[in-house]
């Protein structure tokens, strides 16, 4: 209830104004409650979990450079930005699917998800600004270790890190050149980014374990240019191929015809690009990077379907090799294997290692910085312990023929019952 003071402090407003002041109150009054109604914001003042869509994002505060505000403060109404919504794709025997946009059904059932995708665009947004932080960054002279470090940083303060409730989701990948993925600088690598180096910066955010899986690559030299525009094609290609019911053979068979139809040229040789053929795309589970289907980017994978509801990551390589990467190089990535049940594990070390590994990450991937980082010590031994358990699994870098170039652009998408929602999509890639 609202008290209505009409009259000014010297007591000698004129009649026809103190009139005017309540009649002002009383509709800003109707207006608040119309509205704390159309919220569903309950008499004691609560608002429940979900806020209905505001046509406008309302932000509290603006974001500082570098960033260091959470989105969360952001977005204090909770709404964040919707990545890009696409219709699915016809299918093969011409079957449209704009009757998804409309269906009551359908609208339903994506209501009642509207909590898990917020979460996905919560990580989303994150991850845009931290990569537009790191782009404005980025120069050769800079050791692998302050790149990542400085992004990780960013990351962790955007997303708001709390425990396994919100933060990074895998190590910051930087893989170099003929390394395509899986290289995260252990401490003491010295490696510093060089003007002709090709860099994939892959890193991931999340909120209860919705994962943002997103990736570009970074070159200094513009003549890598073609390159990553066969791969950025590529990976663009996939998206729009992408859909409910679609066989994901036919999304690996259109990658693979995008990306071969480019050529770069390399100090006087030219080189076909090569889709990496043993490297996919994947779905995304929650707290689960890799959910167990997987999107091929050549032709010949498998001719299961996507499904409504899931999330993949939809992400292309491209290379000057053969096309094809195996393990090289010191490991740094590891994950707690998902389906892994009770072991029983003799070594104290290793025991306490895995408490930690509970703790920290769960099922998520680690690198060796972040045990570091919680001030553990002396553990190689312990991690060796929990891998040959088959507890954890390790992700050594994955390589192509050395002197060879490789590119990387990677989406995560939602296959909503209504769209397709490029949910990581922004102004860069």
């Amino acid at each position: 209830s609202l008290t209505v003071s009409v009259v000014s402090a010297a007591g000698a407003e004129p009649e026809a104004d103190g009139v005017a002041a309540v009649t002002k109150q009383l509709e800003k009054q109707a207006i608040e409650e119309k509205e704390k109604e159309e919220d569903g914001e309950e008499g004691n003042g609560r608002r429940p979990a979900r806020r209905r869509r505001s046509s406008s994002f309302l932000t509290a505060k603006s974001q500082t450079d570098p960033p260091s505000v959470p989105i969360c403060e952001l977005y204090p109404s909770g709404v964040f930005p919707v990545g890009q919504e696409c219709e699915y794709p016809t299918t093969q025997d011409g079957r449209t699917a704009a009757w998804r946009t409309t269906s009551e059904e359908k609208r339903v059932l994506d209501k009642a998800n509207e909590e898990v995708w917020s979460d996905f665009r919560q990580a989303a947004e994150a991850h845009r600004q931290v990569r537009q932080h790191v782009r404005g960054f980025l120069k050769p002279g800079m050791t692998m270790i302050e790149i990542c470090e400085r992004l990780e940083d960013c990351s962790r303060k955007l997303i708001k890190e709390d425990g396994l409730n919100a933060g990074l989701a895998f190590p910051t990948g930087c893989s170099l050149n003929h390394c395509a993925a899986h290289y995260t600088p252990n401490a003491g690598d010295t490696t510093v980014l060089q003007y002709d180096d090709v860099c994939k910066i892959d890193f991931g955010t999340h909120i209860n374990g919705r994962i943002i899986d997103c990736a570009f690559t970074v070159t200094f030299n513009p003549k890598y240019d073609k390159l990553l525009e066969a791969v950025k094609d590529a990976t663009n290609t996939g998206i729009k191929n992408a859909g409910i019911d679609v066989r994901l053979c036919d999304v690996g068979e259109a990658i693979q015809e995008v990306m071969e139809s480019y050529e770069v040229e390399l100090d006087g040789k030219t080189y076909q690009v090569k889709p990496i053929r043993n490297l996919n795309g994947h779905s995304i589970g929650q707290y689960r990077i890799h959910a167990g289907k997987t999107v091929p980017i050549v032709k010949g994978g498998e001719a299961t379907r996507m499904e409504e509801g899931e999330v993949y990551a939809i992400e292309t390589f491209g290379s000057t090799g053969k096309g094809v990467v195996h393990d090289d190089m010191e490991c740094s990535h590891y994950m707690k294997n998902f389906d892994v049940g009770h072991v029983p594990i003799r070594l104290p070390r290793a025991k306490h290692l895995l408490n930690v590994i509970n703790e920290n990450f769960g099922t998520l991937a680690f690198c060796r910085r972040w045990l570091d980082r919680l001030g553990e010590s002396k553990y190689l031994m312990a991690l060796k312990n929990l891998c040959d358990l088959g507890i954890v699994d390790p992700y050594p870098p994955l390589c192509d023929t050395k002197g060879c170039y490789t590119a990387q652009f990677e989406h995560t998408i939602l296959l909503r019952p209504t769209c397709k929602e490029v949910v990581s999509r922004g102004d860069d890639y």
